[in-house]
C-alpha cells in the first residue's frame, strides 16, 4: 500500500512538473505576477519584455494590461504595441484583426498610420511561403488575395498619410506589390491561351498596359494583346498592339530581328515531344503561345541571373584542389 501510494505521489508530482515545463499554466503566473502592480510598473514590464524580443510573454501581457486598464495612460500605446507583438511572433491574423480595432477604434489617432503600416506588413508577409527563405520561388503564381489587400492597405496609408515617416517604405513596398499583381495577370492569360481562352487572355493583356503601367509585366500585356488579337482574327488590333510594342520594347524576345511580331513562332514546339516521335508527327502537340520577359525588362530577375552567372562562372575557374578540399585550399 505504502509503494502504491508512492507512485501516485511521484506520478503526481511529475505530470506537474511536465506541465510546468511545456508551458500550461503561464496565464495564471501571469496574473498572479501581475497583480498589485501599478499600470506604470505593468507597463515596464512589458517593455523589458519586448527589448528581450519575449513575444508571447509581452502578448500576454499587453492583453492583461488592457483588461486591467483600459482607459489608462498607456492603453492606446499598449494596442500598438500589441500589433507590433503579434506581427514579430508570425501571428499575422491577429496583428490584421488588432489593427483594424486600433484604426476603427482610434482614426484620429496621431500614431494610427503606424497601424495601416505594420498591417500592410502583417498582409504582406501573409503572401509568403515556407520555403521562400531557403528556395528561389515566384510569389506571383500563388494566391495574389493577401497581396491585393496589401496594396490596398499601403495605398490607403499614402493617401492619407503622405507625410508619414513609414511612407517612404510603404512607396517601396508598393512597387514590389504592383509587379507582382501585374505578373499575375499575364500567367493568368497565359492559363487562358493553354485553354482557348483568347478573348479572356487579351483582357488581361489590355488590364496590365491600363492599370500597372511602368512595370516590367507592361510589355508581356501587349505581346498577350496581340497574340490573343491574331488568334481572334482581329488583324487590325493585333497590329497596333504590335506597333506599339516595337516602338516602346523593340528587344522583347518575340520579336526577330527585323522587329516583327512572329505570331504562327509561338504556335509551335521548339522540340518534338515524345508524341510526336512516336506518331511521327501525326500527332503534332501544338504549344500554347506564353510570354515572360522578365529576364528583359525585370530588374530584380536580371540582377539575380547575373549573379547566378558570376557565381558559375567563379565556380568553373576554382582548381582541382579547391574541388577536393571542398574550398580550403583554394
Amino acid at each position: 500500500m505504502k509503494n502504491l501510494s508512492l507512485m501516485l505521489l511521484i506520478l503526481s508530482l511529475s505530470l506537474t512538473t511536465g506541465c510546468s515545463w511545456l508551458g500550461w499554466g503561464d496565464e495564471e503566473q501571469t496574473e498572479e505576477d501581475s497583480a498589485g502592480l501599478t499600470e506604470k510598473d505593468f507597463y515596464e514590464r512589458i517593455q523589458s519584455s519586448l527589448n528581450a524580443s519575449n513575444w508571447t510573454v509581452a502578448i500576454s501581457n499587453l492583453q492583461l494590461l488592457e483588461s486591467q486598464f483600459p482607459f489608462g495612460k498607456y492603453a492606446e500605446q499598449g494596442q500598438l504595441e500589441l500589433i507590433y507583438a503579434q506581427y514579430k511572433s508570425g501571428d499575422y491574423e491577429s496583428s490584421i484583426a488588432s489593427a483594424d480595432r486600433f484604426i476603427r477604434l482610434h482614426p484620429q489617432h496621431p500614431n494610427v498610420d503606424y497601424a495601416f503600416y505594420v498591417k500592410g506588413l502583417s498582409e504582406i508577409s501573409q503572401t509568403g511561403g515556407f520555403f521562400d527563405s531557403f528556395l528561389p520561388t515566384d510569389s506571383s503564381l500563388r494566391d495574389i488575395g493577401e497581396a491585393r489587400g496589401a496594396f490596398t492597405t499601403l495605398t490607403e496609408l499614402l493617401s492619407r498619410f503622405p507625410e508619414s515617416p513609414y511612407a517612404a517604405d510603404a512607396r517601396k513596398r508598393l512597387i514590389s506589390l504592383r509587379n507582382r499583381l501585374a505578373r499575375a495577370e499575364i500567367h493568368v492569360a497565359n492559363y487562358y491561351f493553354t485553354r482557348g481562352a483568347y478573348l479572356a487572355a487579351a483582357n488581361r493583356g489590355r488590364f496590365v498596359v491600363e492599370n500597372f503601367q511602368q512595370s516590367p509585366a507592361v510589355p508581356d500585356g501587349l505581346a498577350v494583346m496581340a497574340q490573343a488579337y491574331y488568334l481572334l482574327e482581329m488583324k487590325e488590333l493585333a497590329d497596333n498592339s504590335v506597333e506599339v510594342l516595337v516602338a516602346n520594347y523593340p528587344e522583347h524576345p518575340s520579336l526577330d530581328s527585323n522587329g516583327q511580331f512572329d505570331f504562327e513562332r509561338r504556335l509551335l514546339a521548339d522540340q518534338d515531344s515524345w508524341l510526336d516521335k512516336v506518331s511521327f508527327g501525326v500527332l503534332k502537340r501544338i504549344k500554347p503561345p506564353s510570354f515572360d520577359s522578365r529576364a528583359v525588362y525585370d530588374k530584380v530577375t536580371r540582377e539575380a541571373e547575373l549573379g547566378n552567372g558570376d557565381q558559375s562562372q567563379q565556380e568553373n575557374k576554382r582548381s582541382i584542389w579547391s574541388l577536393l578540399t571542398f574550398g580550403l585550399l583554394n
